[in-house]
């Protein structure tokens, strides 16, 4: 199915949203499944074209996400979107394709300390499970690598490119059309950007990349103005900030879909996203978690909105 927008003058970014899988995760009060549905209906009905809505791996690994055949089942609008699911292995490939998940993400991370913690697994051994995959899904969906840590690790520091495109080529060499770049405990900055995205370019020039950072160190933002100038045309949010990961020291909140849908409109950019809408998806998930999440959009509201002075609080001093 073509999720492509009519073109515009304006150049397109395409918004990938991940909170409710990557954030909703690491929820310890479970959410309904009927809740998760409602909040990737309203960020579909904003206008978010792909969504990473869930996750088929082992229950007993992640208890949040057991529901994930019977979330997408309750889907109204499914079908004006391409849902993105994570799949690690081949069972959860197998589940993936009986809920009809359009496109099914791997991940591995850069880190060999990482992937023991995260994967319990080394990298030689999870590059060998994307042969199960591939073998179970065979073109019944898109296959998505992503590659975790790919701007440094909190256990080993920085982290070489080589490391990096060592695991590209192996998605590359199994037929995997899509790349992500996760930038899972927000360790990257602009130069660590340009270096790796030059050098995956440089080796990979047929696979599109996209950038999934994370806010912990406040430059989430700028790494995607970094990325922009890179001619980085697909970007992985969260809404409300929801997120980090749960393996990882540190690992505060992905950066936030409604900020960033912000600062792409702000800056030129076309995302095909109603703002409006978005902030209201943010504060609805923010209702469900319980607590204050870190997007600042929704609480400030878009630069041009207007107030009554009757309204306004008087400043002091």
């Amino acid at each position: 199915m073509d999720y492509a927008r009519p073109r515009t003058e304006r150049p397109q970014v395409s918004v990938t949203e991940v909170g409710t899988r990557y954030g909703f995760q690491s929820e310890p009060e479970l959410i309904p499944a009927a809740v998760k549905a409602e909040v990737i209906d309203g960020l579909i009905d904003a206008g978010i074209r792909h969504v990473e809505a869930t996750s088929f791996v082992s229950p007993r690994a992640v208890p949040q996400l057991a529901d994930a055949h019977e979330t997408l089942s309750l889907l109204k609008h499914r079908d004006r979107a391409c849902i993105h699911a994570l799949a690690p292995n081949g069972r959860g490939a197998e589940r993936a394709l009986g809920a009809g998940v359009d496109e099914i993400v791997c991940f591995i991370s850069a880190s060999q300390t990482h992937n023991r913690a995260n994967l319990n697994a080394t990298i030689e051994e999870s590059i060998a499970r994307l042969d199960e995959v591939v073998s179970v899904v065979r073109g019944k969906a898109a296959l998505r690598g992503a590659v975790a840590c790919a701007f440094g690790c909190p256990f080993e520091g920085e982290v070489p490119v080589d490391a990096v495109l060592r695991i590209v080529e192996a998605y590359a060499q199994r037929g995997f059309t899509r790349l992500t770049f996760g930038d899972t405990t927000g360790m990257a900055v602009p130069p660590t950007v340009a270096r790796l995205v030059e050098a995956a370019r440089r080796r990979f020039p047929e696979l599109p990349i996209a950038l999934h950072f994370h806010n912990t160190r406040g430059v989430g933002l700028a790494n995607v103005m970094v990325g922009l100038d890179l001619g980085i045309r697909e970007y992985e949010s969260s809404i409300a900030g929801l997120g980090g990961c749960p393996f990882a020291p540190g690992a505060t909140g992905n950066v936030c879909t409604e900020d960033l849908v912000y600062l792409l409109e702000e800056s030129g950019y076309d995302t095909g996203v109603d703002l409006a809408k978005l902030i209201a998806v943010a504060k609805r998930t923010e209702e469900v978690i319980g607590r204050a999440l870190p997007g600042q959009v929704m609480k400030a509201g878009p630069r041009l909105r207007k107030y009554s002075p009757d309204g306004a609080r008087r400043a002091v001093g």
